[in-house]
């Protein structure tokens, strides 16, 4: 783990991480449950850095079944998910607590939105960067980097952090 900056508090079984454990990653993620031959396994959950979580059941650091619950308190249901898509296309704030009046948009699920620091995208778990193709945590702390497909992806469906004249440029 010094290698990898991950961090381990548990038994350990033939120098394997083995039993009921907290092992944290260096992305500050963190799994709290049973690992087995140095592998998530059994019942255990997994605490992201934004508050949301993934219960579930590991066999040989595989899932078997599990849950996916946002910070919000919405779970994700592979079956029956209609959350923001073409069949209701509200976000679940407004689920919970109702549309905004005719002429308000609710640009995200939390309201009122992040602001963008500018040139970046704003693409669900941080801000990217495309000049550097660094995706940051909202406090600013690196995530990832993103290929080629993410890139793609953010740039064509993600929120800017500037302002675009849409349509004919008026003209001066």
């Amino acid at each position: 783990m010094e290698y990898t900056g991950s961090q381990y508090v548990g038994e350990f079984v033939d120098g394997r991480m083995e039993g009921d454990a907290e092992y944290i990653l260096p992305t500050e993620t963190k799994y709290i449950g049973e690992m087995k031959d140095g592998m998530f396994h059994g019942q255990g959950t997994l605490y992201f850095p934004n508050g949301s979580r993934f219960d579930a059941v590991w066999e040989k650091g595989l899932v078997v079944k599990g849950t996916y619950t946002f910070s919000d308190g919405l779970q994700y249901d592979p079956e029956n998910w209609h959350y923001c898509d073409s069949y209701d296309r509200r976000f679940y704030t407004e689920i919970c607590h109702g549309l905004k009046p005719a002429g308000i948009s609710q640009l995200t699920n939390m309201d009122p939105p992040r602001k963008i620091p500018p040139g970046c995208y704003d693409c669900g778990d941080g801000f990217y960067n495309p000049n550097t193709r660094i995706v940051k945590d909202y406090n600013y702390r690196f995530l990832r980097n993103a290929d080629d497909d993410e890139h793609e992806w953010i740039v064509r469906t993600c929120r800017k952090g500037w302002d675009e004249t849409v349509g004919p440029e008026p003209k001066s």
